[in-house]
Protein backbone atom coordinates (compact mmCIF):
# COMPACT_ATOMS: atom_id res chain seq x y z
CA UNK A 1 0.00 0.00 0.00
CA UNK A 2 2.77 2.28 1.23
CA UNK A 3 4.76 2.01 -1.86
CA UNK A 4 2.05 2.24 -4.55
CA UNK A 5 1.37 5.55 -2.83
CA UNK A 6 4.77 6.37 -2.92
CA UNK A 7 5.17 6.18 -6.47
CA UNK A 8 2.29 8.72 -7.59
CA UNK A 9 3.46 11.02 -4.94
CA UNK A 10 6.58 11.38 -5.76
CA UNK A 11 5.89 13.37 -9.22
CA UNK A 12 3.95 15.91 -6.55
CA UNK A 13 5.72 19.33 -6.30
CA UNK A 14 4.26 20.25 -2.98
CA UNK A 15 6.20 23.10 -2.38
CA UNK A 16 6.70 26.19 -4.44
CA UNK A 17 10.34 27.19 -5.05
CA UNK A 18 12.11 30.58 -3.71
CA UNK A 19 14.47 33.36 -4.35
CA UNK A 20 15.27 33.79 -7.94
CA UNK A 21 13.72 30.48 -9.26
CA UNK A 22 13.62 31.99 -12.69
CA UNK A 23 17.57 31.87 -12.47
CA UNK A 24 16.77 28.00 -13.62
CA UNK A 25 15.65 27.29 -17.15
CA UNK A 26 11.78 25.53 -17.88
CA UNK A 27 14.56 22.54 -19.37
CA UNK A 28 16.65 22.55 -16.24
CA UNK A 29 13.86 22.47 -13.98
CA UNK A 30 11.83 19.84 -16.11
CA UNK A 31 15.33 17.68 -15.81
CA UNK A 32 15.71 18.31 -12.08
CA UNK A 33 12.57 17.24 -11.46
CA UNK A 34 13.45 13.78 -13.06
CA UNK A 35 16.25 13.40 -11.22
CA UNK A 36 14.71 13.27 -8.02
CA UNK A 37 11.90 11.76 -8.84
CA UNK A 38 14.19 8.62 -10.63
CA UNK A 39 16.53 8.51 -7.24
CA UNK A 40 12.87 8.60 -5.09
CA UNK A 41 10.99 5.42 -7.25
CA UNK A 42 14.41 3.54 -7.78
CA UNK A 43 15.60 3.08 -4.06
CA UNK A 44 11.65 3.07 -2.63
CA UNK A 45 12.79 6.65 -0.62
CA UNK A 46 9.77 8.06 0.98
CA UNK A 47 11.41 12.05 -0.04
CA UNK A 48 13.37 14.56 -0.55
CA UNK A 49 13.96 18.06 0.31
CA UNK A 50 16.64 19.66 -1.68
CA UNK A 51 18.12 23.20 -2.34
CA UNK A 52 20.14 24.39 -5.07
CA UNK A 53 22.86 27.43 -4.79
CA UNK A 54 23.81 29.27 -8.08
CA UNK A 55 25.57 32.21 -9.07
CA UNK A 56 25.69 32.69 -4.61
CA UNK A 57 22.11 32.57 -4.67
CA UNK A 58 19.47 30.34 -3.40
CA UNK A 59 17.37 29.52 -6.74
CA UNK A 60 15.41 26.60 -5.95
CA UNK A 61 14.06 24.76 -3.00
CA UNK A 62 11.66 21.90 -2.88
CA UNK A 63 10.17 18.42 -1.45
CA UNK A 64 9.26 16.00 -3.30
CA UNK A 65 7.34 12.73 -1.98
CA UNK A 66 6.30 12.29 1.34
CA UNK A 67 7.93 12.52 4.66
CA UNK A 68 5.92 10.42 6.47
CA UNK A 69 2.99 7.83 5.90
CA UNK A 70 0.10 10.48 6.32
CA UNK A 71 1.53 14.13 5.13
CA UNK A 72 3.43 15.19 1.96
CA UNK A 73 6.78 16.87 2.14
CA UNK A 74 7.25 19.80 2.73
CA UNK A 75 10.22 22.79 2.23
CA UNK A 76 9.76 24.11 5.79
CA UNK A 77 10.14 20.40 7.75
CA UNK A 78 13.59 20.01 9.66
CA UNK A 79 15.11 16.81 8.41
CA UNK A 80 18.06 15.11 10.74
CA UNK A 81 21.10 16.28 8.58
CA UNK A 82 23.53 14.17 10.86
CA UNK A 83 27.08 14.54 10.22
CA UNK A 84 27.07 17.36 8.45
CA UNK A 85 26.60 19.05 11.63
CA UNK A 86 30.22 18.17 12.09
CA UNK A 87 30.79 21.56 9.72
CA UNK A 88 28.85 23.39 12.79
CA UNK A 89 30.79 22.12 15.40
CA UNK A 90 34.19 22.75 13.09
CA UNK A 91 33.11 26.51 13.27
CA UNK A 92 32.02 27.00 16.61
CA UNK A 93 35.96 26.07 17.51
CA UNK A 94 37.20 28.71 15.12
CA UNK A 95 35.07 31.10 16.39
CA UNK A 96 36.21 30.22 19.92
CA UNK A 97 39.67 30.62 18.76
CA UNK A 98 39.10 33.90 17.34
CA UNK A 99 37.33 34.91 20.66
CA UNK A 100 40.88 33.81 22.23
CA UNK A 101 39.26 31.12 24.15
CA UNK A 102 41.09 28.43 23.09
CA UNK A 103 43.47 26.90 20.52
CA UNK A 104 43.60 24.46 17.60
CA UNK A 105 46.46 22.84 18.74
CA UNK A 106 45.55 23.13 22.25
CA UNK A 107 45.55 19.13 23.73
CA UNK A 108 42.69 17.70 24.60
CA UNK A 109 44.17 17.21 28.51
CA UNK A 110 44.11 20.91 28.93
CA UNK A 111 40.37 20.91 28.76
CA UNK A 112 39.36 17.32 29.61
CA UNK A 113 41.35 15.01 32.40
CA UNK A 114 40.87 10.90 31.21
CA UNK A 115 40.91 11.10 27.83
CA UNK A 116 43.37 8.75 26.24
CA UNK A 117 46.14 10.37 24.56
CA UNK A 118 44.86 13.58 25.90
CA UNK A 119 48.17 14.46 26.66
CA UNK A 120 49.36 14.40 22.77
CA UNK A 121 45.98 15.26 20.48
CA UNK A 122 44.84 18.15 20.30
CA UNK A 123 41.69 19.83 18.86
CA UNK A 124 42.34 19.78 15.34
CA UNK A 125 42.98 16.55 15.45
CA UNK A 126 39.93 15.92 16.82
CA UNK A 127 38.02 17.98 13.97
CA UNK A 128 40.31 16.17 11.32
CA UNK A 129 39.88 12.34 12.69
CA UNK A 130 43.28 11.73 12.99
CA UNK A 131 43.06 11.90 16.77
CA UNK A 132 43.40 7.83 17.31
CA UNK A 133 40.30 8.11 19.08
CA UNK A 134 37.48 4.84 18.47
CA UNK A 135 34.52 5.63 16.77
CA UNK A 136 31.39 4.88 18.98
CA UNK A 137 29.10 4.39 15.86
CA UNK A 138 30.35 2.83 13.06
CA UNK A 139 27.37 0.80 12.19
CA UNK A 140 24.61 1.74 9.64
CA UNK A 141 22.02 1.11 12.09
CA UNK A 142 21.46 1.75 16.07
CA UNK A 143 22.62 -1.20 18.01
CA UNK A 144 21.16 -2.02 21.79
CA UNK A 145 22.32 0.80 23.81
CA UNK A 146 20.69 3.30 21.70
CA UNK A 147 17.54 2.23 23.09
CA UNK A 148 18.45 3.98 26.16
CA UNK A 149 19.24 7.47 26.67
CA UNK A 150 23.03 8.77 27.02
CA UNK A 151 24.63 11.50 27.14
CA UNK A 152 28.36 13.52 25.68
CA UNK A 153 30.11 12.16 29.15
CA UNK A 154 28.97 8.48 28.99
CA UNK A 155 29.93 8.24 25.42
CA UNK A 156 33.51 9.69 26.50
CA UNK A 157 33.43 7.21 29.32
CA UNK A 158 32.69 4.33 27.22
CA UNK A 159 34.79 4.99 24.21
CA UNK A 160 37.47 7.63 24.86
CA UNK A 161 39.09 6.40 27.34
CA UNK A 162 40.02 2.92 25.61
CA UNK A 163 43.36 2.59 23.80
CA UNK A 164 44.10 4.33 20.95
CA UNK A 165 43.54 3.01 17.79
CA UNK A 166 46.80 4.96 16.51
CA UNK A 167 49.30 7.49 17.08
CA UNK A 168 47.58 10.76 17.14
CA UNK A 169 48.55 12.26 13.67
CA UNK A 170 50.14 9.30 12.16
CA UNK A 171 46.36 7.97 10.32
CA UNK A 172 42.72 8.81 9.28
CA UNK A 173 40.14 7.35 10.91
CA UNK A 174 36.17 8.86 11.32
CA UNK A 175 35.51 9.42 14.27
CA UNK A 176 32.31 10.39 15.69
CA UNK A 177 34.11 10.33 19.22
CA UNK A 178 36.09 12.93 18.29
CA UNK A 179 33.59 14.85 17.67
CA UNK A 180 32.00 14.23 21.20
CA UNK A 181 34.98 14.83 22.92
CA UNK A 182 35.65 18.25 20.99
CA UNK A 183 31.68 19.65 21.73
CA UNK A 184 32.38 18.83 25.39
CA UNK A 185 35.61 21.20 25.00
CA UNK A 186 33.33 23.75 23.19
CA UNK A 187 30.62 23.95 25.84
CA UNK A 188 33.45 24.29 28.38
CA UNK A 189 35.53 27.17 26.49
CA UNK A 190 32.23 29.08 25.46
CA UNK A 191 30.55 28.17 29.13
CA UNK A 192 27.04 27.75 27.50
CA UNK A 193 25.59 24.65 26.04
CA UNK A 194 26.70 23.90 22.26
CA UNK A 195 23.39 24.56 20.53
CA UNK A 196 22.83 27.92 22.33
CA UNK A 197 26.41 29.44 21.25
CA UNK A 198 25.25 27.68 17.25
CA UNK A 199 21.93 29.94 17.40
CA UNK A 200 23.52 32.49 18.54
CA UNK A 201 26.49 33.07 16.50
CA UNK A 202 25.74 30.91 13.66
CA UNK A 203 22.08 30.49 13.22
CA UNK A 204 20.18 33.14 14.05
CA UNK A 205 23.28 35.93 11.80
CA UNK A 206 22.07 33.97 9.13
CA UNK A 207 18.09 33.53 9.69
CA UNK A 208 19.13 29.53 10.12
CA UNK A 209 15.70 27.57 12.43
CA UNK A 210 17.78 24.45 13.33
CA UNK A 211 16.79 22.45 16.45
CA UNK A 212 18.56 19.45 17.81
CA UNK A 213 17.44 15.90 16.27
CA UNK A 214 16.25 14.44 19.56
CA UNK A 215 13.15 16.90 19.38
CA UNK A 216 12.35 16.53 15.44
CA UNK A 217 10.36 13.42 16.36
CA UNK A 218 6.62 13.12 15.85
CA UNK A 219 4.17 15.71 15.21
CA UNK A 220 5.35 17.74 11.45
CA UNK A 221 8.75 16.57 11.43
CA UNK A 222 9.73 13.77 8.64
CA UNK A 223 9.55 10.22 9.51
CA UNK A 224 12.98 8.38 9.03
CA UNK A 225 12.63 4.71 7.06
CA UNK A 226 14.46 1.52 6.88
CA UNK A 227 14.42 -1.07 4.70
CA UNK A 228 15.68 -4.76 4.82
CA UNK A 229 17.48 -5.87 2.13
CA UNK A 230 14.86 -5.27 -0.57
CA UNK A 231 11.64 -5.88 1.77
CA UNK A 232 9.08 -3.19 2.47
CA UNK A 233 10.02 0.46 3.31
CA UNK A 234 9.01 0.85 7.01
CA UNK A 235 9.55 3.36 9.81
CA UNK A 236 12.36 3.19 11.66
CA UNK A 237 12.33 3.14 15.29
CA UNK A 238 14.34 6.20 16.49
CA UNK A 239 17.58 5.85 19.00
CA UNK A 240 17.22 7.50 22.89
CA UNK A 241 18.34 11.24 23.05
CA UNK A 242 21.97 12.13 23.08
CA UNK A 243 23.68 9.56 21.19
CA UNK A 244 24.91 12.01 18.36
CA UNK A 245 25.21 15.68 20.15
CA UNK A 246 28.21 17.37 18.33
CA UNK A 247 29.19 14.85 15.90
CA UNK A 248 25.69 15.20 14.36
CA UNK A 249 22.83 16.61 15.95
CA UNK A 250 21.03 18.86 13.83
CA UNK A 251 17.95 18.98 12.18
CA UNK A 252 17.17 22.05 9.73
CA UNK A 253 15.36 22.67 6.15
CA UNK A 254 17.60 22.35 2.54
CA UNK A 255 16.65 25.81 2.51
CA UNK A 256 18.38 26.73 5.53
CA UNK A 257 21.55 24.52 5.16
CA UNK A 258 21.90 26.34 2.17
CA UNK A 259 22.65 29.66 3.58
CA UNK A 260 25.36 28.18 5.22
CA UNK A 261 26.38 27.33 1.92
CA UNK A 262 25.97 30.98 0.47
CA UNK A 263 28.19 32.20 3.63
CA UNK A 264 30.56 29.94 3.08
CA UNK A 265 30.56 31.17 -1.24
CA UNK A 266 30.70 34.70 0.31
CA UNK A 267 33.21 34.18 2.79
CA UNK A 268 30.43 36.07 5.65
CA UNK A 269 29.67 35.45 9.16
CA UNK A 270 33.15 33.92 9.66
CA UNK A 271 36.19 35.66 9.16
CA UNK A 272 37.89 34.25 5.98
CA UNK A 273 40.90 32.65 7.22
CA UNK A 274 38.48 30.41 9.52
CA UNK A 275 36.70 29.20 6.02
CA UNK A 276 40.26 28.44 4.79
CA UNK A 277 41.27 27.01 7.98
CA UNK A 278 38.10 24.41 7.70
CA UNK A 279 38.65 23.63 3.95
CA UNK A 280 42.48 23.25 4.14
CA UNK A 281 43.05 19.19 4.17
CA UNK A 282 44.75 18.24 7.21
CA UNK A 283 48.33 16.32 6.59
CA UNK A 284 49.54 13.43 8.63
CA UNK A 285 53.28 12.89 9.64
CA UNK A 286 53.87 11.88 6.90
CA UNK A 287 52.83 14.70 4.70
CA UNK A 288 50.26 12.36 2.91
CA UNK A 289 46.99 14.69 2.78
CA UNK A 290 43.88 13.54 4.62
CA UNK A 291 42.07 15.12 1.90
CA UNK A 292 39.76 15.99 5.29
CA UNK A 293 39.78 19.69 6.86
CA UNK A 294 37.62 20.24 9.72
CA UNK A 295 34.33 18.98 9.59
CA UNK A 296 34.45 18.97 5.84
CA UNK A 297 36.00 16.89 2.82
CA UNK A 298 38.08 18.94 0.15
CA UNK A 299 39.09 17.69 -3.02
CA UNK A 300 38.01 17.93 -6.75
CA UNK A 301 35.50 16.59 -9.12
CA UNK A 302 35.11 16.75 -12.96
CA UNK A 303 38.43 18.87 -12.65
CA UNK A 304 36.11 21.49 -10.09
CA UNK A 305 37.27 21.83 -6.30
CA UNK A 306 34.41 21.37 -3.67
CA UNK A 307 34.44 20.82 0.12
CA UNK A 308 31.59 18.34 1.16
CA UNK A 309 29.92 16.30 3.72
CA UNK A 310 27.45 13.56 3.74
CA UNK A 311 25.14 12.48 6.57
CA UNK A 312 23.77 9.46 7.70
CA UNK A 313 20.98 8.92 11.04
CA UNK A 314 18.74 6.41 11.88
CA UNK A 315 15.98 6.81 9.33
CA UNK A 316 17.84 9.78 7.00
CA UNK A 317 20.37 10.05 4.22
CA UNK A 318 21.66 13.51 3.77
CA UNK A 319 24.40 14.88 0.89
CA UNK A 320 26.00 19.07 1.40
CA UNK A 321 28.49 19.32 -1.38
CA UNK A 322 29.56 23.04 -2.28
CA UNK A 323 31.33 23.93 -5.33
CA UNK A 324 33.51 27.58 -4.75
CA UNK A 325 34.46 28.65 -8.10
CA UNK A 326 31.32 27.98 -9.79
CA UNK A 327 29.37 29.72 -6.71
CA UNK A 328 26.90 26.87 -6.05
CA UNK A 329 26.21 24.36 -3.90
CA UNK A 330 23.62 21.48 -3.65
CA UNK A 331 21.51 19.94 -0.51
CA UNK A 332 19.95 16.89 -0.78
CA UNK A 333 18.24 15.96 2.54
CA UNK A 334 15.99 12.53 2.39
CA UNK A 335 14.23 10.17 5.36
CA UNK A 336 15.67 6.68 4.36
CA UNK A 337 19.05 4.90 5.90
CA UNK A 338 18.80 3.00 2.40
CA UNK A 339 20.16 3.17 -1.15
CA UNK A 340 21.78 5.82 -3.02
CA UNK A 341 19.32 8.62 -3.62
CA UNK A 342 20.98 11.14 -1.66
CA UNK A 343 24.03 10.92 -3.50
CA UNK A 344 22.47 9.89 -7.09
CA UNK A 345 20.26 12.95 -6.90
CA UNK A 346 23.23 14.83 -5.70
CA UNK A 347 25.35 13.76 -9.05
CA UNK A 348 22.35 14.12 -11.14
CA UNK A 349 21.58 17.73 -9.71
CA UNK A 350 25.05 18.99 -10.44
CA UNK A 351 25.14 17.51 -13.65
CA UNK A 352 21.87 19.58 -14.76
CA UNK A 353 22.60 22.85 -13.08
CA UNK A 354 26.81 23.08 -13.11
CA UNK A 355 28.35 24.74 -16.29
CA UNK A 356 30.10 21.80 -17.87
CA UNK A 357 33.63 21.63 -16.53
CA UNK A 358 36.69 21.72 -18.96
CA UNK A 359 36.90 18.11 -19.64
CA UNK A 360 33.67 18.02 -20.83
CA UNK A 361 34.18 20.87 -22.71
CA UNK A 362 36.51 19.62 -24.97
CA UNK A 363 34.76 16.32 -25.12
CA UNK A 364 32.36 18.55 -26.82
CA UNK A 365 34.91 20.42 -29.16
CA UNK A 366 35.96 17.06 -30.07
CA UNK A 367 32.94 15.34 -31.05
CA UNK A 368 32.24 18.91 -33.14
CA UNK A 369 35.76 18.57 -34.83
CA UNK A 370 34.74 14.66 -35.49
CA UNK A 371 31.70 15.60 -36.90
CA UNK A 372 33.31 18.41 -39.20
CA UNK A 373 35.92 15.78 -40.54
CA UNK A 374 33.54 12.73 -41.50
CA UNK A 375 31.52 15.81 -43.25
CA UNK A 376 34.44 16.61 -45.27
CA UNK A 377 35.43 12.92 -46.31
CA UNK A 378 31.65 12.14 -46.81
CA UNK A 379 31.08 15.54 -49.05
CA UNK A 380 28.26 17.10 -46.75
CA UNK A 381 30.08 19.89 -45.01
CA UNK A 382 27.60 22.19 -43.97
CA UNK A 383 29.12 25.80 -44.89
CA UNK A 384 26.82 27.63 -41.67
CA UNK A 385 29.51 26.17 -39.48
CA UNK A 386 32.49 28.26 -41.43
CA UNK A 387 33.78 31.88 -41.34
CA UNK A 388 33.93 34.09 -44.14
CA UNK A 389 37.44 32.91 -44.77
CA UNK A 390 36.68 29.32 -43.89
CA UNK A 391 34.23 29.39 -46.51
CA UNK A 392 36.17 31.52 -49.46
CA UNK A 393 38.98 28.49 -48.55
CA UNK A 394 36.63 25.45 -49.07
CA UNK A 395 36.24 26.07 -52.77
CA UNK A 396 34.38 23.19 -54.81
CA UNK A 397 37.48 22.22 -55.64
CA UNK A 398 39.13 21.74 -51.90
CA UNK A 399 36.10 19.95 -51.01
CA UNK A 400 36.88 17.48 -53.73
CA UNK A 401 40.19 16.97 -52.79
CA UNK A 402 38.86 16.31 -49.33
CA UNK A 403 36.64 13.94 -49.78
CA UNK A 404 38.22 11.50 -52.57
CA UNK A 405 41.08 11.56 -50.39
CA UNK A 406 39.96 11.20 -47.06
CA UNK A 407 37.06 8.63 -48.36
CA UNK A 408 39.93 6.18 -50.28
CA UNK A 409 41.13 5.99 -45.89
CA UNK A 410 37.86 4.22 -44.83
CA UNK A 411 36.55 4.43 -41.47
CA UNK A 412 39.17 5.97 -38.71
CA UNK A 413 40.09 3.76 -36.01
CA UNK A 414 40.72 7.19 -33.31
CA UNK A 415 39.98 10.78 -33.22
CA UNK A 416 41.47 12.71 -29.85
CA UNK A 417 42.76 15.33 -28.97
CA UNK A 418 46.63 16.55 -29.48
CA UNK A 419 47.47 18.46 -26.92
CA UNK A 420 45.62 21.99 -24.71
CA UNK A 421 44.05 24.65 -26.86
CA UNK A 422 45.80 28.28 -27.66
CA UNK A 423 44.95 31.30 -28.49
CA UNK A 424 45.82 33.44 -32.34
CA UNK A 425 44.94 35.56 -33.91
CA UNK A 426 42.01 36.30 -31.92
CA UNK A 427 40.53 32.74 -32.43
CA UNK A 428 41.17 29.42 -30.50
CA UNK A 429 43.68 26.82 -31.98
CA UNK A 430 42.99 22.98 -31.10
CA UNK A 431 45.12 20.05 -32.91
CA UNK A 432 43.41 16.76 -33.42
CA UNK A 433 44.98 13.67 -34.01
CA UNK A 434 42.87 11.21 -36.74
CA UNK A 435 44.10 7.49 -36.65
CA UNK A 436 44.02 4.66 -39.19
CA UNK A 437 45.28 1.24 -38.85
CA UNK A 438 48.34 2.13 -40.94
CA UNK A 439 48.53 6.01 -40.89
CA UNK A 440 47.89 9.13 -39.19
CA UNK A 441 46.53 12.68 -40.24
CA UNK A 442 47.14 15.93 -38.35
CA UNK A 443 44.33 18.03 -38.48
CA UNK A 444 44.86 21.92 -37.31
CA UNK A 445 41.56 24.03 -36.26
CA UNK A 446 40.89 27.92 -35.68
CA UNK A 447 37.20 28.33 -33.86
CA UNK A 448 35.51 31.39 -32.99
CA UNK A 449 35.71 32.09 -29.49
CA UNK A 450 32.01 34.10 -28.99
CA UNK A 451 29.36 31.45 -28.62
CA UNK A 452 29.40 31.04 -32.07
CA UNK A 453 31.82 28.90 -32.47
CA UNK A 454 32.36 28.76 -36.57
CA UNK A 455 35.78 27.50 -37.72
CA UNK A 456 37.92 29.81 -39.59
CA UNK A 457 40.07 27.19 -39.94
CA UNK A 458 39.98 23.20 -40.43
CA UNK A 459 42.98 22.05 -42.07
CA UNK A 460 43.97 17.97 -42.77
CA UNK A 461 47.31 16.97 -43.41
CA UNK A 462 49.92 13.63 -42.93
CA UNK A 463 51.23 13.18 -39.53
CA UNK A 464 54.01 10.64 -38.48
Amino acid sequence: MFLRSLAAAVALTVAPSVARAQALTPAELTAIDTVVADGLARTGTPSAQIAIVRGGKIVLVKAYGRQSDTAPARTDAPYQIASISKQFTAAALLLLEDDGKLSMDDTVGRWLPGISGGDRITIRQLLSHTAGLQDYWPQDYSFAAMETPTTPQAIVDCWAKKPLDFAPGTQWQYSNTGYVVAGLIAEKAAGEPLMTFLDRRIFKPLGITAIDQDKAIGGRFPVGYHRNALGPVRAAPPPADGWLFAAGELSMTAGDLAKWDVARLDRSLLPADDWVAQEKPVLLADGSTTNYGLGVSAGKRGGRPYVEHSGEAVGFLSENIVFPEQKAAIVVLTNADFGDAFMAIADGLAKTVLPAGADAVEAAKTRAARAMFDALRNGTLDRDLLTANAAYYFTPQVLADYKSSLSALGEPTGFELAGPKRLRGGFVQRRYTVTYPKRKLSIGTFAEPDGRQRYEQFLVSPAN
